[in-house]
């Protein structure tokens, strides 16, 4: 592939639902531009995006794929973004790196969850769109229902540029609004025939409306336009242009990718009406070491400056950074530089990828996509710059992770193949994380939803060959004690020869209001207990503080006083005293020993329609409302406190709740007294798995 011209360039990113068709539309671009010699099919497993075996497999995208092709003397970067919300991430980190997006909507379901959270995303960052109205092949397809549907959701932004024409049920082609010249489908060939007269009726509002929004882009063409002039079609053209570009208007085409319908026209719509990069501003960052902002113009001829915006971790390849020049020009052999860890990079190999087809490449200009391979110390969201001109771009904000899993080994001694395998795959992936939970001693495995994890698994065991078991996390349940206890503990033993002697007393009783853990005062006098085995009475304690006397959790909040006790000149010792101390912590069993349990503060966003049923649901999970805030766009926020225990699968939950329309976040908040009938389950549950432990 020859290298283009800024202003050649459109980097455009295909959106939407999963399932409405944007795969095969990718596909059908390629086959039309002689990139692919053959049309993929998703059902077959032979589209050039969906290459990941699990994607093959499941017949959906998971990962965002490259695939730059060819038109009209101008070259195409169409990124193919998963549409299913497990994999928001990837949409996130691709949309930060185009310049305008295509909303793929079914002409049969029309607009659904993943077309909101689409147009939300665009909306959010200022990226202009246009809509690809897919699947007009169908038997139910509505084209105007859709329209109408759109309309109502976004307002007069809505600007059908074709109305499609059927004949016997069957799509047959469409008219050009703005040309007003009819477009019928000769095979791989459009060919022109008059306007139906019938469609006037339908054309003419559509046309007008057309006509107003390109006058309103400018005072001379509204001059124009209310003094009966008629205007150009270069003019309605160049001023619709101006719209989209500033998110005025929003551009409507249809099509069947399938049938490969319509999708020239969508190429030739992308080329004419959407902007090529840097047309919607200049990059902004700041300087690494003043913070001072900056600016760069998406210039050639500006200091090289990108941002990395995907990571493809392969075991036999090395890694892959995929990244968009911002300014300047990349070329083999350079040196960069990254603020973002302070580190050089070498420039060894640059690649143009096209799904997982690398082609080589010695120079990539201002606003193209491509790929360096091995970077030592770039990973995704980070900036690479010219080191006498350094510049920091703001980093990508991935959605945190909202389910977790324990995982742990199948087979022995692979532990460490796991683990390894495992954070390779956060490289990739940045909404997906590991660590070892502190309380529990569980490795943890955290991402956005269940499909999302199911498939780090799969991958896990394709890329790294390692497999591994996976189960619910367990909750870091707490104990601490109601009532202070005097305890004595005393250690005697005596078999002949050196014996064993160690005698305390000891106050316990619970701290209130701190968040102390536990505390440990001496108050021996008259030499008791000797000095020297003082700390040994302390260590003794802290070391049964892991294993409380209700369930075997975590004992804090706990205060011990060592106020008395005897000894033996002989036979004492730090060991004996060590003994002593744990035989008085096992008597806190008569000190009302109650079980403790994490509260999270839960931030949710819903839609207004189904805050009746999250309210309820949050109830039933023991959940307290503490408040709720209008979010706008028919969004509400819920504030409320919930039992940890109570979430460990909510993402799921709340997904199905709101049909994927609603999000939250936890913060852990404190720690309370877990209700008696809930305790005693748990406690039941957890002397269990002990005993079955020490029969193992």
């Amino acid at each position: 592939m020859k290298n283009y011209t800024t202003d050649k360039i459109r980097n455009i990113g295909i959106i939407g639902h999963g399932g409405e068709g944007k795969t095969t539309l990718t596909e059908a671009m390629l086959f039309n531009t002689g990139a692919t010699d053959r049309f993929g099919r998703v059902e077959d497993g032979t589209t050039i995006t969906d290459y990941d075996p699990e994607e093959v497999k499941r017949q959906i995208s998971i990962s965002a794929a490259l695939a730059p092709l060819e038109w009209d003397n101008h070259k195409i970067n169409v990124i193919d973004i998963p549409g299913y919300f497990d994999f928001i991430g990837e949409m996130v980190g691709s949309l930060r790196v185009v310049d305008s997006a295509c909303i793929v909507v079914g002409a049969v379901s029309g607009v659904i969850v993943g077309t909101e959270k689409a147009w939300d995303y665009c909306k959010e960052h200022n990226i202009p769109k246009l809509i690809f109205v897919n699947q007009m092949d169908r038997e139910n397809a509505n084209f105007m229902k859709t329209i109408n549907q759109l309309k109502e959701l976004y307002g007069t932004a809505i600007a059908p540029f074709q109305v499609p024409i059927t004949e016997g049920g069957q799509f047959t082609g469409f008219v050009d609004v703005i040309a007003m010249k009819t477009r019928q489908f000769k095979g791989k060939d459009l060919v022109e025939i008059p306007v139906p007269a019938e469609m006037n009726e339908v054309i003419e509002p559509i046309r007008t409306m057309l006509v107003e929004a390109a006058a309103e882009t400018s005072e001379e063409l509204m001059e124009k336009y209310f003094s009966g002039e008629e205007l150009t079609e270069e003019e309605i053209r160049s001023a619709i242009r101006n719209g989209v570009i500033c998110g005025e208007i929003v551009p409507v085409v249809c099509g069947s990718a399938v049938n490969n319908q319509g999708v020239t026209t969508l190429m030739d719509t992308i080329i004419s009406y959407l902007p090529a990069p840097g047309e919607c501003g200049n990059p902004k960052g700041q300087h690494p070491q003043t913070k001072e902002p900056m600016e760069r113009s998406c210039s050639p001829s500006e200091p090289f400056s990108a941002l990395v915006f995907k990571t493809v971790v392969d075991p036999f390849v090395g890694k892959l950074s995929l990244f968009k020049v911002l300014s300047g020009e990349m070329t083999t052999g350079i040196t960069l530089y990254n603020p973002n860890k302070d580190k050089s990079e070498k420039i060894n190999n640059i690649y143009y990828l096209r799904g997982k087809k690398q082609s080589a490449t010695d120079k990539v200009t201002a606003g193209d996509i491509a790929a360096v391979a091995k970077l030592q110390f770039t990973v995704t969201g980070d900036t690479l710059c010219d080191q006498a001109n350094p510049i920091l771009y703001k980093g990508i904000e991935f959605p945190a992770p909202s389910i977790s899993l324990a995982v742990e080994s199948l087979k022995e001694g692979d532990e460490d193949k796991v683990f390894a395998g495992l954070y390779r795959l956060t490289e990739e992936d940045p909404t997906f994380t590991v660590e070892k939970n502190q309380d529990t001693g569980e490795m943890l495995i955290s991402g956005v939803g269940e499909m999302h994890l199911e498939i780090i698994s799969k991958r896990l065991q394709n890329k790294f060959g390692v497999a591994a078991a996976y189960r619910e996390p367990k909750i870091p349940y707490r104990e601490t004690i109601r009532k202070p206890l005097k305890a004595e503990g005393k250690h005697k033993k005596q078999s002949g020869g050196h014996g064993q002697y160690g005698h305390v007393w000891i106050d316990f009783e619970p701290i209130a209001d701190s968040d102390q853990d536990f505390e440990f005062v001496d108050k021996v006098v008259g030499g008791v207990v000797p000095r020297q085995y003082i700390p040994a009475v302390e260590k003794g304690l802290r070391e049964c503080l892991p294993k409380g006397v209700l369930a075997g959790y975590p004992m804090v909040s706990l205060r011990a006083t060592l106020y008395d006790g005897s000894y033996h000149s002989v036979d004492s010792s730090e060991m004996a005293f060590k003994v002593a101390a744990s035989l008085a912590y096992k008597k806190l069993e008569q000190a009302n020993p109650v079980l403790l349990e994490p509260i999270m503060k839960a931030e949710e966003v819903v839609p207004d329609d189904y805050m009746g049923d999250i309210i309820g649901d949050l109830n039933k999970r023991r959940g307290r409302i503490l408040g709720m805030n209008p979010f706008g766009h028919g969004l509400q926020q819920i504030v409320a406190e919930v039992p940890q225990a109570e979430m460990v699968k909510y993402a799921t939950d709340l997904r199905s709740m709101t049909q994927a329309r609603g999000s939250f976040k936890l913060t852990f908040v404190r720690y309370e007294e877990v209700p008696a009938n809930v305790s005693a389950k748990i406690v039941e549950q957890a002397k269990s798995e002990m005993l079955q432990e020490q029969k193992a």
